[in-house]
């Protein structure tokens, strides 16, 4: 996609500093476009400024919020309150400006997450279609949706951004990069693992589920997401909830094989559940991560006519890698 398919007027980020911010804000501005960043620190405006808020978002032609704490931590009673909070109250703020504003932004773009299905083995998940799950991962991701879609806004349109993992230079490939370096680059499997009281009441305890790998894994490269905002923008039909997700999705054991063979790495024996769970302890993650089945298809983006730049899973990986294609 060219810079002439990428919208015109003013671009305020919410959330400007992690993986997706640091890879918008530079390709928004190479095109042309004002861009006002909000963030806790090192952007143009900080979180609980509000008249500065609101004065970047009257006028703007898009606000894209991203704002929230990583999911990629223990879930501790203290890191689930912030992993709410920090969602909850940033999209609150950009609701806030944007009702107030005189000359409101015509689309509203806010993350979500595809982690809001239920855990698919058996068929693919649509916007139409799919089932919402359980647990504390869910019920974070309603809680987004539901705090983006409060309140009328009748001047701004309104989509929440289902994303599934997100590939591309860093983010949740650099650690699996170093890991198949050392050889532990195989599939995860699933299994048996006692589930406290204290983490079921939480709904943080991840229950077996696909076996031997075979817990579905979407994807979709960076390029695309912002691609695929570009495209919302031009496509006034398309609001609520919508996939960013590749069409293609592969399993657990593709994954991770395809990791490998871009790599060049030979060995990756299986990791076992119980490998994984101390792995996630020391690491302070949850195995939740790898081991739910994530099935997702981009029913929404598909039946517009969006095209994918990396439909692949092979070619996705090998670019964020910066390796040659395959002949």
């Amino acid at each position: 996609m060219s810079t002439d398919d990428i919208g015109t007027g003013r671009v305020v980020i919410g959330g400007s500093t992690g993986f997706m911010g640091t890879y918008l804000a530079p390709r928004l501005r190479a095109a042309g476009r004002e861009v006002v960043t909000i963030s806790r620190s090192g952007a143009d405006i900080r979180w609980g400024d509000q008249v500065e808020i609101d004065r970047a978002v009257d006028g703007a032609t898009l606000v894209i919020g991203l704002a929230g704490k990583s999911v990629n931590c223990r879930y501790s009673p203290e890191n689930r309150a912030e992993i709410f909070r920090s969602r909850l109250d940033t999209t609150a703020s950009l609701r806030t400006s944007i009702a107030r504003a005189t000359t409101p932004p015509p689309l509203w773009v806010n993350s979500s997450t595809a982690t809001i299905y239920r855990h698919a083995e058996d068929r693919p998940m649509t916007e139409s279609a799919g089932e919402i799950g359980t647990g504390f991962s869910v019920e974070v991701a309603k809680a987004w949706e539901q705090a983006l879609f409060a309140e009328e806004l009748p001047a701004t349109r309104r989509v929440a951004l289902r994303s599934t993992i997100v590939l591309g230079h860093g983010g949740v490939l650099e650690p699996l990069k170093t890991l198949t370096r050392f050889g532990l680059g195989g599939p995860q499997y699933d299994g048996r693992w006692p589930v406290s009281a204290a983490r079921r009441a939480a709904g943080t305890g991840h229950f077996p589920g696909a076996r031997r790998g075979r817990q579905r894994f979407s994807w979709v490269h960076i390029e695309d997401v912002a691609r695929i905002i570009d495209f919302l923008e031009r496509t006034p039909a398309l609001e609520g909830p919508v996939n960013a997700a590749a069409p293609h999705p592969v399993d657990n054991v593709e994954f991770m094989a395809t990791v490998r063979r871009v790599l060049g790495a030979r060995i990756g024996p299986p990791m076992p559940r119980w490998m994984l769970e101390l792995g996630a302890i020391g690491i302070r993650t949850e195995t939740e991560l790898v081991l739910k089945s994530r099935w997702v298809l981009p029913e929404k983006l598909t039946a517009a006519g969006f095209e994918f730049r990396h439909p692949q899973l092979e070619e996705a990986i090998r670019e964020s890698f910066d390796r040659p294609h395959a002949a």
